[in-house]
């Protein structure tokens, strides 16, 4: 028996010494080889909302209240989604408001409204002949009137 047992070590010795002879000629392939690379991952980018635009506006005098300030400028700043800010100087008083598309008309005539830091307000209605050049008229509450060119 002691014989036996001794045949079954030296037999599982020998796989052993079999199997490590055997395996001295693999190696690891890497899953990417070298240069490579991952895959790309997706990206979603989200569009940029669209950038105001803004422009010039002239206020020239239209009767003899408006023609005591003179040529007055204004800006108007739009957001390109039918909304945008208005404002002017004039003598001395700052105005600031809202310009509007009107929905119930074309999609180019609109409205332009600024209160004075003094009290008093001022009135435009305007219609653009293209994306960038329009005209109008305005009117401030003590009763001037001037003619509105928008645009360059």
């Amino acid at each position: 028996m002691f014989s036996f047992s001794r045949a079954k070590r030296g037999l599982a010795f020998a796989s052993v010494v079999v199997g490590a002879v055997a395996l001295t000629g693999c190696y690891v392939v890497p899953v990417h080889p070298a240069g490579s690379h991952s895959p790309a991952s997706t990206v979603y980018v989200t569009p940029a909302p669209p950038a105001s635009m803004t422009f010039a506006a002239r206020l020239y005098p239209a009767n003899d209240l408006a023609s005591a300030y003179g040529m007055v400028n204004a800006v108007v700043t739009n957001d390109l989604n039918g909304r945008g800010t208005f404002s002017t100087t004039i003598n001395g008083e700052s105005f600031t408001g809202e310009a509007t598309r009107l929905a119930t008309s074309s999609s180019r005539e609109g409205v332009a409204n600024g209160a004075g830091n003094r009290g008093s307000y001022i009135n435009c209605r305007y219609q653009m002949n293209s994306a960038t050049l329009g005209t109008g008229q305005c009117k401030l509450s003590n009763g001037a009137l001037f003619t509105m060119h928008v645009g360059s």
